[in-house]
């Protein structure tokens, strides 16, 4: 009989962990380096560490693609720093900034910033540019996240 297990991406150091179903994700430590795997912010990273995460976490991920000279990102990162807070085990929230991740902003065709794309088993399955508020931001991730 075999345990149904979820696949997490440590934001840490990028192992992936299977979790058991029936262990609270929020308290689950990495295998690799022992951190835990939602620490309640969202994870920075680059263009390679961004396709681990897409491909290899069984929960959304979801990224903000931003920049440091952009004004309207500097606004919602408190908001999106605590949606992560909230929204964790359900979804892993990322940034990757553009500025040093020109490759990934590419990729994903992002011409204005903040752009945040929401990935389920390493699929795009919703997009939305601007800036938004806490309330905005938490209802449009729980809208995908189960």
């Amino acid at each position: 009989m075999s345990q149904h297990v979820t696949h997490i991406v440590c934001p840490h150091c990028d192992a992936v962990n299977r979790i058991p179903a029936d262990k609270p994700s929020k308290e689950a430590k990495c295998g690799r380096c022992h951190r835990t795997l939602f620490d309640g912010h969202p994870a920075e990273v680059t263009n390679e560490q961004l396709e681990k995460h897409i491909k290899s976490n069984e929960i959304p991920v979801v990224v903000d693609f931003w920049a440091p000279w952009c004004g309207p990102c500097r606004m919602m990162a408190p908001a999106y720093e605590r949606a992560a807070g909230q929204l964790e085990p359900n979804a892993r929230l990322l940034k990757l900034n553009t500025e040093n991740e020109p490759d990934a902003a590419q990729r994903y065709s992002i011409s204005s910033i903040p752009t945040l794309i929401m990935f389920r088993n390493g699929q795009v399955i919703d997009r939305m540019s601007g800036a938004m508020d806490e309330r905005r931001l938490h209802q449009w991730i729980m809208s995908h996240a189960h």
